[in-house]
């Protein structure tokens, strides 16, 4: 089937597709495909995960930190927190404030400041939320093995034992985002697959955020055109 031009991030646990759509840039979040790498056209590719071998994966179109335009940026951060980093920082151009936090609330949650004057300025990083469950269950004799989250349990103090990892899973990441931005002050700009079980429950908490669940991707796209 033939289809418009792809960019790709290879993730820890997914792939992350943008796809351009007539109407424009559509998103896809997908388990590992190589085998659709054989039929797309794909424009430009970035890593943080595991790179398969196809001939669809050149260097000459793979987008490395060095292409990211932030200051700063130290070797070892991954090209996902800067991409999600410069997307935000340009979108939020002009800064009223000093700054800007981006969570990435994806295996692991990537907590990333960046300065007004766009320079790299740390962050933190924690276990995401299905990362947790799943040390939890595979660290303990007793804990069962997560399954898909269907909803957050209303109840702060669960019963069930399912129920209780869930939200104590939870807590800790939004424990972890409130306290970053009460200690830092800058708007949380806030991306990643388990983002909308962590959005409702900032705001509620009087969080300074904004949900760009494709701040990466953007970010993937803006260094192609």
């Amino acid at each position: 089937m033939p289809e418009g031009g792809h960019a790709l991030l290879i993730g820890n646990s997914r792939w992350h597709w943008a796809v351009d759509a007539p109407r424009g840039w559509c998103f896809e979040h997908t388990q590992p495909e190589p085998g659709r790498l054989d039929q797309v056209d794909l424009i430009g590719w970035a890593a943080v995960g595991p790179v398969p071998d196809h001939p669809c994966l050149s260097q000459s179109r793979r987008i490395v930190l060095a292409d990211v335009p932030l200051q700063g940026l130290p070797p070892w951060l991954g090209v996902d927190r800067a991409l999600a980093g410069c997307a935000a920082w340009r979108a939020a151009t002009p800064l009223r404030q000093d700054g800007l936090l981006v969570a990435d609330a994806g295996t692991v949650l990537s907590l990333t400041r960046v300065r007004a004057n766009g320079s790299f300025a740390g962050g933190q990083l924690a276990a995401g939320f299905g990362l947790q469950l799943r040390a939890m269950a595979s660290g303990t004799r007793d804990l069962p093995h997560p399954e898909k989250l269907g909803s957050l349990p209303r109840d702060l103090f669960p019963q069930l034992t399912v129920e209780a990892m869930q939200r104590g899973a939870v807590q800790s990441l939004l424990g972890l985002l409130l306290e970053a931005q009460h200690q830092c002050g800058w708007p949380l700009w806030l991306c990643g697959g388990d983002a909308p079980l962590l959005h409702d429950q900032l705001r509620a908490r009087g969080a300074d955020v904004r949900h760009a669940p494709d701040l990466v991707m953007e970010g993937l796209l803006a260094l192609l055109r």
